[in-house]
């Protein structure tokens, strides 16, 4: 036996001898660090400038229509939009499915959607609150003795045209254009709450087939999935050349020295929305367990993608995946963000009741506290569902300011020149909002910790660092 250890002890010092002297393995070589200019939310930012610096430098002159400016750039803008908007209904309606028919409890699924409808009429309701508590506060349109006769042409087609949609949208017709005229329609015509409707139907027939049959769709949902995003992230790497020419057109349109006479609302929009995003929903985030500024930092390329774009749809495909690496699950997700595009509009909201009470301020009409009562009950229901209204800002304005009558409707022609600069803010202010309210419900619904969430913004930002 002792002979027997030692003959081990002398093989085992061999081995050893031959590791020490085999040379070590080649360290894994770091990935190279992304170059600064190749990062697309560093090319959205240029893109940006020198949008701004285009349209400063090459004004639309009405005087002479067919002299080139920068106004004709809103092509780009439009076509960057127009390539997003092709792949939201076939991602919202893949992540909706996917994630509804993967619920093995469908109780849960009535319980998440209750928790976000309720979440969402809390929320949207203490926005209006708030935008009508500043306006009335700042009285942005006092002294302001506009003429609603004296509006331009176009401006007042402009106010026509949202009069009419308004016109339309009673509650019967909103409820009936729900319903798409067939099932493959709503992808046709890009409307979010038909598509909402058909992806949720879908859905609920998919959960009631057979284990092994359902498996099998939600494999192929799952590809599908895949391949749309894999589609957007194409089209997202053309953003910069989309926000340049969106903010070359903006600029170039309307410019930076005209806006003047309506500064102070725009810098009262800006500010209450920046009040909700940090006190309202920071306190929100807080009660979650993470900070509002790691979140804003962790969607940062989303962001400035709405800013360049004016919409917040271009962000949805990334909201999407950035919601679950932070742990939120796939089916919450699926059902809070695509529904918050439409009942959920924060920044839609604030503006809705500041402009609505700055009209009347303008025009030199009272408004006592029962109309503005009333002109806040009205919003809490027209702004729900406006995305999917083709120029959804003055339509809702329009349809809200139609219970009070002695608001002169003309008076819309007076937000036409600064609605663009405006709605940068809107969209931005939606997002944010959407963002925290998946959080918010997935922690309501204990599917992610505090401490899971630190660590997953935590992780992005070192990830972000080291690249």
């Amino acid at each position: 036996m002792p002979g027997n250890f030692r003959n081990s002890n002398v093989h085992c010092q061999r081995l050893a001898s031959c590791r020490l002297n085999t040379p070590e393995s080649p360290s894994p070589v770091p990935p190279k660090p992304t170059p600064w200019w190749r990062v697309l939310y560093v090319q959205v930012l240029i893109a940006v400038a020198l949008g701004i610096l285009v349209g400063v430098l090459f004004p639309l002159d009405k005087a002479k229509p067919d002299q080139w400016s920068a106004a004709k750039l809103e092509a780009l803008g439009k076509a960057f939009i127009a390539l997003v908007k092709m792949m939201i209904a076939p991602i919202i309606f893949c992540t909706i499915v996917h994630g509804i028919a993967s619920m093995n409890d469908l109780k849960k699924l009535g319980r998440v959607g209750i928790k976000t409808l309720l979440y969402f009429e809390v929320v949207s309701t203490l926005a209006l609150i708030i935008g009508l508590v500043v306006v009335n506060w700042l009285q942005p349109g006092a002294g302001f003795n506009f003429d609603p006769t004296a509006v331009t042409t176009s401006d007042s087609a402009k106010a026509k045209s949202a009069v009419q949609g308004a016109e339309s949208q009673t509650l019967t017709a909103f409820l009936l254009n729900i319903i798409p005229t067939t099932l493959f329609s709503a992808f046709v015509t890009g409307d979010l709450l038909q598509v909402l409707l058909v992806s949720t139907l879908t859905a609920f027939a998919i959960s009631a087939l057979g284990h092994a049959h359902r498996l099998a769709v939600l494999n192929v949902l799952e590809r599908g999935s895949e391949i749309c995003f894999g589609i957007m992230r194409l089209v997202v790497q053309l953003a910069p050349l989309g926000a340049f020419g969106a903010m070359a057109f903006t600029v170039g349109s309307y410019g930076l020295g005209s806006l003047g006479a309506l500064l102070k609302l725009m810098a009262g929009f800006y500010a209450t929305a920046a009040v909700f995003v940090f006190l309202v929903l920071g306190g929100i985030a807080r009660w979650c367990g993470f900070s509002i500024f790691r979140f804003l930092a962790f969607i940062k390329e989303e962001l400035l993608l709405v800013l360049g774009t004016s919409s917040s749809e271009t962000a949805l495909p990334g909201m999407i995946q950035k919601m679950q690496r932070l742990g939120c699950s796939h089916s919450t997700v699926g059902l809070v963000i695509p529904t918050g595009y439409s009942f959920n509009l924060d920044g839609t909201n604030i503006y809705m009741t500041m402009a609505a009470v700055f009209l009347a301020q303008a025009t030199n009409t009272p408004l006592e506290l029962r109309d503005q009562v009333t002109l806040l009950l009205v919003a809490m229901v027209s702004s729900k569902g406006s995305s999917g209204v083709t120029g959804a800002g003055f339509v809702t304005l329009a349809a809200t300011l139609a219970v009070v009558p002695a608001v002169p409707i003309a008076s819309l022609a007076l937000l036409v020149g600064i609605d663009r600069f405006m709605s940068e803010c809107r969209a931005i202010t939606n997002l944010i909002g959407n963002g925290v309210a998946t959080v918010a419900i997935s922690r309501w619904e204990d599917e992610v910790s505090p401490e899971t969430l630190r660590k997953n913004l935590a992780s992005a930002r070192n990830k972000e660092q080291t690249a």
